[in-house]
């Protein structure tokens, strides 16, 4: 009898959840990067082994927010404990329970899904005392369906995670085909890659303030290669100047970094050309953010 499971995957941000999701897919579609709030909008990956087909969905650190798009990603954070099956809720294993960690928690009862505790990171873990006094911090505040110890990194407790799951899995016809790995049109997730490049090699705060939108991505007639252009948008003129960097270095390493990840992606050669444009504000305009693809019902 075939079976579903719908998980959410919350957190605060830079806990390690786009990698948790990326680790349980066993491929790449969730953008990676040590700066906090990475994870814009909610992003579906799905996994299917035998009759169970776990959806599993990544969504935004939760966070104070400091624009419109800020207030957009706590929404699509705090909407997605609601209609799942169980929640994954990633931690890592040092350091006290945060204001938003207790949120979360309060979102999660008020919605009566169980939760699996998810704590992060032991492959940097010397010593168990730290996380030790994590987990009764966390169980002092929630009961909590399992608590599994796990490392996204190097998937160790997957199949612990996975174990954990599979009671809260419920009977009925698979919602995507089988062979479905997300949810994301090619452009939303070839959009995140270029994005992923630009955090990875920019400073503070401009990566945040740039948004990517792929213009064209056409597939030649012999089948053999993809052009794509892309338009990276950034809010000030000295920004663009950073991103392109001198005599255009900055900007051709990071088309050449999206690049590699694409063409793994797709699966085929690609001709990347990226722009650079200036939309000053754009993270406090209800219009761009709706072009950029932040929608309420996205």
């Amino acid at each position: 009898m075939p079976k579903n499971l719908f998980v959410s995957i919350v957190g605060r941000p830079n806990v390690g959840k786009s990698s948790l999701l990326n680790r349980l897919l066993g491929e790449k579609i969730a953008i990676v990067s040590d700066k906090p709030q990475t994870t814009r909008n909610r992003i579906t990956g799905v996994l299917t082994e035998g009759e169970t087909q776990y959806v599993l969905i990544d969504t935004p650190g939760l966070h104070k927010p400091k624009s419109k798009l800020g207030k957009f990603m706590v929404k699509q954070a705090g909407d997605s404990v609601s209609d799942v099956d169980a929640v994954i809720l990633v931690t890592e294993w040092e350091g006290p329970v945060t204001g938003a960690e207790r949120e979360l928690l309060e979102g999660i009862e008020r919605c009566g899904v169980p939760a699996v505790l998810a704590v992060n990171k032991i492959d940097t873990l010397a010593e168990k005392t730290g996380m030790l006094q994590k987990i009764s911090a966390f169980a002092a505040l929630f009961e909590f369906a399992a608590v599994v110890p796990i490392s996204a990194r190097t998937g160790e407790g997957m199949d612990e995670l996975f174990h954990e799951l599979d009671p809260f899995c419920t009977e009925g016809e698979h919602f995507f085909p089988d062979d479905t790995l997300t949810d994301q049109p090619e452009r939303a997730v070839v959009a995140e890659i270029l994005r992923e490049k630009l955090l990875r090699n920019l400073r503070d705060e401009i990566p945040h303030g740039t948004a990517v939108l792929i213009e064209r991505m056409r597939e030649r007639e012999d089948g053999k290669m993809i052009d794509i252009d892309a338009t990276i948008v950034c809010e000030r003129e000295s920004h663009k100047g950073i991103i392109i960097g001198k005599r255009g270095a900055m900007l051709k390493k990071i088309a050449t970094e999206a690049r590699l990840d694409i063409e793994r992606f797709l699966d085929i050669p690609c001709n990347l050309q990226c722009w650079v444009k200036v939309r000053e504000g754009w993270r406090d305009s209800d219009t761009q953010l709706k072009n950029f693809g932040f929608r309420e019902d996205s």
